[in-house]
């Protein structure tokens, strides 16, 4: 039987993006099925976030999220630009946000496809990776989008054409994720169970294991 779980993301979070790897390793080696939920990040979902937060919390998201990615050998560097428009000193968010809708409604997009893993796993990299300067420019997203199996251009028209049917499932997604019991990313639930961080897979797979998880045949 397979199991299936939600994961909930967001294309700001560092530890969304660290937690792809073993995610794309468990769906190769269980039988599991991952329907990834995007969401938007605290920045836009919790007005004032960051100047209610201890000024420490910046800080270490960026000291442990880069050590987790060294420790797991993972190419990483915080993306150029920041798909938040803010102002790092003040903590100001600005009202428009072009880049984090684009990128939620793109993944909202693919969620409905039932290929949004593969979809945020292929433009994560061009964000997270470091290998490009200004993932936003060029035809960095389209190419990667497009050996994952997706026609950037046609998403980009169809979300224009109507995107309120698109931020209909990423306020569901939000709604769903309050629901399980955390508010972090990203949080993994299976059967109603929250599991925060890409540090609690194990612990994730311990708890389906004891609910029949199987691996995956060979051939």
């Amino acid at each position: 039987m397979t199991l299936s779980i939600d994961l909930f993301y967001s294309y700001r979070s560092p530890f969304s993006y660290l937690a792809l790897p073993k995610t794309l390793k468990l769906v190769a080696e269980y039988d599991l099925a991952v329907n990834l939920r995007p969401v938007y990040p605290l920045a836009v979902r919790v007005p004032g976030f960051f100047k209610k937060a201890s000024p420490n919390f910046i800080r270490y998201v960026v000291l442990d999220s880069t050590r987790v990615a060294q420790h797991e050998g993972i190419p990483f560097r915080f993306p150029r630009p920041d798909p938040i428009v803010q102002d790092m000193m003040t903590l100001d968010v600005a009202a428009e946000q072009p880049y984090i809708h684009r990128l939620t409604r793109l993944g909202a997009m693919a969620q409905l496809e039932g290929r949004s893993l593969a979809f945020t796993d292929a433009i994560a990299r061009v964000l997270w990776d470091g290998s490009v300067l200004g993932w936003n420019e060029g035809d960095y997203l389209a190419r990667a989008a497009e050996k994952a199996g997706f026609d950037l251009a046609a998403m980009d028209e169809a979300i224009t054409a109507d995107p309120d049917r698109y931020e209909q499932v990423i306020a569901e997604n939000e709604k769903n994720h309050a629901a399980s019991g955390h508010w972090g990313v990203p949080t993994f639930v299976f059967e109603n169970e929250p599991f925060f961080g890409q540090d609690r897979i194990d612990l994730l797979v311990w708890r389906m294991q004891g609910k029949g998880l199987a691996r995956r045949q060979p051939g």
